[in-house]
């Protein structure tokens, strides 16, 4: 059965209009992709945990800072590997020059025996929308245009 995350999506308004906040993946695989390789701040789920609990752990696991605020559902989409992922709309504004995120261990080089911690998010960025699409993996793109239906509703309404 696919893995089940959850996830915050982080906007904020400015005199650039919407921006969103992506993070990178750390470790040696994501060191030098960019297009097509951030992602939401997102981690797993286990079974009967509630998803806005995890997605607000697992935003300050990543970035170093609690989120605060209501969130809204933008609800789940699926990725290129089948792993669901559950996601909410947060307004907010954080340093992404400064996060600070958890690590894991990974044997490297590859079959030396050695492991090596790398940090989860290896870095954060505000993005416009349009510099955000080309940036978030494939498969989180229908959260971008959720995200942006919700902020044009509340604008209209």
């Amino acid at each position: 059965m696919p893995a089940t995350s959850a996830g915050l999506v982080m906007y904020r308004k400015s005199g650039l209009g919407l921006q969103v906040l992506l993070v990178h993946p750390g470790g040696p695989f994501w060191r030098k992709k960019d297009l097509g390789a951030w992602s939401i701040p997102k981690g797993e789920m286990a079974a009967g945990e509630d998803p806005v609990v995890v997605a607000r752990r697992e935003f300050m696991e990543e970035t170093g800072t609690e989120p605060r605020g209501d969130v809204h559902p933008l609800g789940e989409v699926r990725q290129a590997g089948g792993k669901r992922v559950l996601a909410f709309a947060i307004e907010g504004d954080i340093d992404a020059d400064n996060i600070i995120s958890n690590t894991f261990e990974l044997e490297w080089p590859p079959r030396s025996g050695g492991k090596q911690a790398f940090p989860e998010v290896d870095r954060a960025a505000w993005f416009d929308m349009a510099s955000a699409r080309s940036r978030i993996l494939a498969g989180q793109l229908p959260l971008l245009q959720r995200l942006e239906a919700y902020v044009d509703g509340n604008l209209a309404g």
